[in-house]
């Protein structure tokens, strides 16, 4: 298993962060970050690259597209051990990214608050961060991926150690996305289907 080279972090949660990428850049992994994360990480005194500089692509659309881009998730999806997926990285300039730690748009605590309506809530559905979160646990083979603070020790303590996590935790991991991206999209639809879209209303009934 090859070392971390390179993180990707994009929290709405950002608790803990300034510690976990410190760590990070102190054992020699790249950090890349968007928006309000690659800020608090630089004024925490952190060199970050932004994922915009990384693809060559600017986020656009009002931040709807940010790190939905073929550099990024080429990066994290391709296999390390198979030599055309390797061939094919080399070719079209793909570097990979061997972390990831990124958490969800606030969609439930967002539609909680009075008056929430349609359009803001369709604004508070994460499409990047689930995208994220799926490509790098489909390829937890190669690659780690935090959905929750709690879990930044261990991972700490495993790259300290050999330079990389373990298969076992990567999987632990992996898991743990799976289940919170189900969850994700059944608040999402148990949301909408208590809307009418003509009158843009949400009702709380049966």
């Amino acid at each position: 298993m090859k070392r971390v080279e390179r993180a990707l972090i994009s929290l709405t949660d950002k608790s803990g962060i300034e510690t976990f990428a410190g760590e990070l850049a102190g054992l020699g992994i790249e950090i890349l970050s968007t928006g309000g994360t690659a800020k608090k990480l630089r004024e925490a005194g952190l060199t970050v690259k932004d994922v915009s500089d990384f693809t060559g692509f600017p986020e656009m659309l009002d931040g709807r597209v940010k790190t939905l881009h073929p550099k990024v998730h080429g990066g994290i999806l391709y296999q390390r051990n198979n030599e055309e997926h390797v061939r094919q990285c080399s070719a079209y300039g793909l570097q990979q990214i061997d972390l990831v730690a990124v958490n969800l748009y606030a969609f439930e605590k967002a539609v909680a608050q009075p008056g929430c309506g349609l359009q803001e809530a369709i604004e508070n559905i994460d499409i990047g961060g689930p995208t994220l979160l799926r490509a790098s646990a489909k390829n937890f083979e190669d690659v780690t991926v935090i959905v929750d603070p709690a879990d930044y020790e261990q991972v700490l303590n495993e790259i300290r150690l050999q330079g990389n996590t373990t298969r076992k935790t990567r999987f632990y991991l992996a898991k743990k996305v799976f289940a919170l991206t189900a969850r994700y999209d059944a608040a999402i639809s148990d949301w909408l289907n208590k809307v009418d879209v003509e009158t843009n209303n949400y009702f709380n009934g049966a």
